[in-house]
């Protein structure tokens, strides 16, 4: 079955080079001009979509705004934002919103496919396995690696594919400092591209969802000049 993916640009050029290169890599495509035609072609489709390419700055409902309401229906979804260069704070945005990553413009067509495929590995690694896996327990938190969902308590988490699997690397790693490197290879890949600041955004949004106060974390702390560590209690 073809991975189906939402391109959502209001730049005709852009919008038909990323097309015809997804296109031409085997995947289903739709698009949209503008935010709120593409929420109803997603909501249409009943959000039956891989995932969503989307520009930040366009008519009618920007990106951010999209983001938020793809990410309230889903958190398999995988989204990708097309930024300028200009838009360093939005990127910011965008990550905390619920993103998986974000491309500069101007991108080549191998750089496209390269974070296209990065990101729908981990929406496919995110999908329940039919193999059983024991949980990842510490403390009041249990995360179930077949169900992919986190628990604290009887309290049910709600995490995106990149919260889960960065969660799941923690746990896989108590107590051990990882640096902001060994993160980002481990969750986006070696070729996925990327830089630092897309671990220090998710673990922020993550922390967000598990601490008690995230300016003040227990869980997951900083190693001053090196990177992140989960500090089992």
């Amino acid at each position: 079955m073809k991975r189906k993916i939402l391109v959502v640009e209001d730049e005709a050029s852009i919008r038909e080079f990323v097309v015809i290169n997804l296109e031409h890599g085997g995947y289903e495509v739709e698009q949209a001009a503008d935010g709120a035609a593409a929420w109803d072609i997603y909501t249409a489709g009943e959000g039956d979509f891989d995932l969503a390419l989307l520009d930040i700055m366009m008519p009618e409902m920007d990106g951010l705004a999209l983001a938020k309401r793809i990410r309230g229906r889903s958190a398999r979804t995988g989204i990708i934002f097309l930024t300028a260069l200009s838009q360093e704070m939005d990127k910011v945005k965008g990550l905390l919103s619920g993103a998986d990553d974000y491309i500069t413009k101007p991108f080549s067509p191998s750089e496209l496919m390269a974070r296209v495929e990065s990101v729908l590995r981990r929406v496919a690694h995110s999908s329940p396995s039919p193999v059983q896996q024991a949980a990842l327990v510490s403390g009041d938190f249990r995360l179930d690696p077949r169900g992919r969902s986190l628990r604290r308590g009887a309290e049910r988490i709600e995490l995106t594919n990149i919260e889960l699997q960065m969660m799941e690397y923690f746990l896989q790693n108590k107590n051990r400092t990882l640096s902001r490197k060994d993160i980002l290879a481990s969750i986006w890949g070696e070729e996925g591209g990327g830089d630092l600041k897309i671990v220090d955004v998710n673990v922020r949004r993550l922390r967000m969802k598990i601490e008690e106060n995230a300016s003040t974390p227990r869980h997951i702390v900083t190693v001053w000049g090196v990177g992140y560590k989960w500090a089992e209690e």
